[in-house]
Parts: C-alpha cells; sequence; structure tokens
C-alpha cells in the first residue's frame, strides 16, 4: 500500500471527500514529524510508538575506495508496533 492506497483507503472507509481524506492523512503525517523534530515521542495506543533515537558520530569505510570516513551523529526516527498491531498482523 501506497500514500494514494491510503487515502483511498480512508476516504471510503470514513465518507469524507478524497480531497479531505488526503488533508487527514497529511496532516497525521505532519503532526507526528513536528512532534519527533521537537524530540517529543508519539504514542498511538494500540498501534505503536513513535520516537528519536541519538546515532553517535563513527567512522566508516567508503566501499569504492576503502579510505576511512567519518559518518557525523545524526537523529534517526523509529517505531515499536505496539501490542494491536501485533496481533492484526498475526
Amino acid at each position: 500500500m501506497n500514500k494514494n492506497d491510503l487515502i483511498s483507503t480512508v476516504a471510503e472507509s470514513s465518507g469524507l471527500s478524497r480531497g479531505d481524506a488526503s488533508v487527514a492523512v497529511e496532516s497525521v503525517f505532519d503532526a507526528i514529524s513536528k512532534s519527533l523534530a521537537k524530540g517529543d515521542e508519539v504514542r498511538l495506543v494500540g498501534f505503536g510508538t513513535f520516537s528519536v533515537a541519538k546515532r553517535k558520530a563513527s567512522t566508516g569505510r567508503n566501499p569504492r575506495t576503502g579510505e576511512p570516513m567519518t559518518i557525523k551523529a545524526s537523529n534517526q526516527p523509529k517505531f515499536k508496533a505496539g501490542k494491536g498491531l501485533k496481533d492484526a498482523v498475526n
């Protein structure tokens, strides 16, 4: 399922127009992204938890040349599935 499929499914199941469903889906994504950018955690009970993990700087190798290179520290989004989602999948 891609984003357009998700929007279509939301429109059908909620009775919203496709345009309204698109706005709703985009709003949810934006709210989650903004919250994570601030360093907050987003908990959706029964679905899962979105959080931010900090990666330390490290040294790696350029796969083409084999030269050592520095990989800078960064923040990575993480998702941990909740019990409801795990049960729905299994």
